[in-house]
């Protein structure tokens, strides 16, 4: 694990200088405000706006040289003074790094997969499987998972997501043609509802058959390294999920390694929009997840909940799946159900959409929404 070296800005300019190379640099806000405050620090000068319902005042500047460094060198810097010394003071090179993520901080986007992204968006979970971790079985037939998108549809869902494979720690793969047999109807019989429903698939077989049968986003734990799974989703111009994931969920724990598990996560996502685009892909058409509880620790999870804001700076909507996690049951240290973890899923849930999550995968629809549309009245008037 990375030392984190917090400097002065002279000193984190004199490093930048002196680097024999081009360190890796990384942007985040910090102090994000809402409501009545961040429209005054904004009109006066004291503040940057980074969407509808957010302003930041400070930038977090961090820096290291690759990814085998064991250092991290960090500093403070106020949205006022960023300006003046990213054009006088600050070097060529990584003045260019920076001005790039600055600028996609200050023009978040708007929207995805036709859905508005000035609010956070409720995803709703569908598994028709016999062994997810949370809910394994309960909806396991067709006729159940159809039944239980209908509620969580009537319970105020945004996207409904719809998987046939189970990605805990752990867990067998299942072929593409069973895990097609189990989607499909549930698929088509919501979507043909009305649902804008998203595919929870690594395979691109059964990425095509969902959105053959009227799903509208593809939502992969691998982010599109399957075989053919990037080709199709391009094709298609289908919306994305991009989700850090090492290795498949069989391997996954066993390659919880990380230098710094935040500013590692933020790389292969970087990496991975790279591929998106290269392929022709448009960044508004993706979403990024970092990947909570997949191959990480408690430790790791916990990294990256609190420096979630750091994502904002790669361009891309996030996505925040802490649902029912076992982070929760290991923050408690104690043993805990699944079903029972919900205190915690909202808990996360609403850090989460404090620094800037624009989607949030949950199981308990109806409590998430009450839950934030009473975080976000009090907000509004902070």
């Amino acid at each position: 694990m990375t030392k984190r070296v917090t400097v002065n800005l002279a000193g984190f300019t004199q490093y930048l200088r002196a680097a024999q190379r081009p360190p890796d640099l990384y942007l985040a806000p910090q102090g994000l405000l809402t409501g009545i405050i961040g429209a005054m620090a904004v009109g006066v000068g004291l503040a940057a706006t980074c969407g509808p319902d957010y302003a930041f005042s400070l930038l977090r500047l961090t820096a290291r040289d690759g990814r085998e460094s064991d250092t991290v060198s960090e500093s403070l810097i106020s949205v006022t003074d960023f300006g003046a010394w990213l054009n006088q003071d600050c070097p060529a090179p990584a003045r260019q790094q920076l001005e790039r993520q600055f600028q996609r901080l200050l023009n978040p986007p708007a929207q995805w997969a036709g859905l508005s992204l000035t609010r956070p968006l409720v995803m709703g979970i569908v598994n028709v499987t016999p062994d997810s971790f949370s809910d394994g079985g309960d909806h396991a037939e067709s006729q159940g998972a159809i039944a239980h998108g209908r509620l969580l549809m009537d319970a105020g869902a945004d996207i409904i997501d719809i998987g046939g494979e189970s990605t805990r720690p752990g867990a067998k793969p299942v072929s593409p043609e069973v895990e097609s047999s189990r989607v499909v109807p549930v698929v088509t019989a919501l979507a043909r509802e009305g649902a804008t429903v998203s595919i929870d698939t690594r395979h691109a077989a059964v990425m095509a058959a969902a959105l053959d049968a009227g799903a509208r986003i593809i939502n992969d734990v691998s982010a599109l390294q399957g075989e053919g799974a990037l080709e199709l989703a391009i094709a298609r111009k289908a919306p994305v999920v991009l989700m850090h994931m090492p290795g498949d969920p069989q391997t996954m724990q066993g390659l919880a390694r990380y230098q710094d598990p935040a500013l590692d996560v933020w790389d292969f996502l970087k990496s991975r929009l790279d591929a998106w685009e290269a392929a022709g892909g448009s960044r508004e058409d993706v979403v990024i997840d970092p990947g909570i509880g997949f191959g990480k620790t408690t430790e790791h999870n916990l990294q990256i909940l609190g420096r979630l804001s750091l994502y904002r700076s790669l361009g891309a909507g996030i996505l925040l799946g802490v649902s029912r996690k076992r982070l929760i049951e290991q923050i408690l240290q104690s043993s805990l159900p699944a079903k029972r973890r919900f205190p915690g899923s909202l808990a996360l849930a609403l850090e989460g959409a404090s620094q800037g999550a624009n989607i949030l995968r949950v199981h308990d629809v109806a409590e998430t929404i009450q839950g934030l549309r009473s975080w976000q009245a009090v907000r509004r008037q902070a």
